[in-house]
């Protein structure tokens, strides 16, 4: 399933105006972090209040990111340097990504001042980005979500296995540590700053795999006694 997150919205009305793009294209899990949220918000809803009245309201970005297995972030500035963590989709690239996803996924979007701060894209397993001309690339909020949403209005969803279980962030942070620790054993690279680019690295390849959580678990027990065998020696 997937829930559109909007990160400290500061306008009232664009909160409304994306509750009713959600309903437009079939959407209804909104989640809001920190949001400015008043009568006004509900007056642009028109008739998709509903979907602010169910919203899930977070104080914090971190809250936010527990509620998913898969997080993505929006940017309008992705960036003429390529930098392997932070390389992104493109909206109809994204829909084939989630295609027949079973987790609980995230579409983050930031403020309308300053969109997601790069620390937070940072901590995203995926970014996407709108194509837009250089002249002026920035979207106003409602309006990018509503690109991204009819792009993936466009996937018809099968139905999910419910005995295989995506890997939650847990499970996934978890594999993510163990790989730190066998860079660490191998003091490899010697770098400090070049091994956490290599687990920045490792992090993001595990977030677009789309991995189980059995899966998870068999891939930690080898690294785990790789570790281990390491240490003894």
């Amino acid at each position: 399933m997937l829930s559109v997150v909007l990160v400290e919205p500061e306008g009232p009305a664009n909160i409304g105006m994306v509750a009713r793009t959600m309903k437009n294209f079939g959407f209804s899990r909104l989640v809001l972090v920190n949001p400015n949220l008043t009568e006004e918000s509900y007056s642009y809803a028109v008739h998709a209040t509903d979907v602010l009245e169910n919203a899930v309201i977070v104080d914090t970005f971190d809250e936010a990111l527990e509620l998913f297995d898969l997080t993505v972030g929006t940017t309008g500035k992705p960036g003429k340097r390529f930098i392997p963590y932070r390389a992104p989709l493109y909206p109809w690239e994204l829909r084939e990504t989630l295609k027949d996803y079973p987790g609980e996924a995230g579409l983050f979007f930031g403020r309308e001042s300053i969109g997601l701060k790069n620390d937070e894209l940072e901590r995203l397993d995926l970014i996407v980005t709108i194509p837009t001309s250089d002249a002026y690339p920035v979207m106003n909020l409602a309006q990018a979500v509503a690109v991204i949403l009819y792009e993936l209005s466009k996937a018809k969803p099968e139905p999910s296995v419910e005995a295989l279980k995506p890997a939650t962030m847990e499970e996934k942070e978890a594999l993510v540590r163990v790989w730190a620790e066998l860079l660490n054993v191998l003091n490899y690279p010697k770098d400090e700053e070049r091994r956490a680019v290599f687990v920045k690295v490792f992090r993001k390849a595990i977030g677009k795999a789309f991995l189980y959580g059995r899966e998870v678990h068999t891939l930690i027990g080898p690294l785990r006694r790789a570790v281990k065998r390491l240490e003894e020696c």
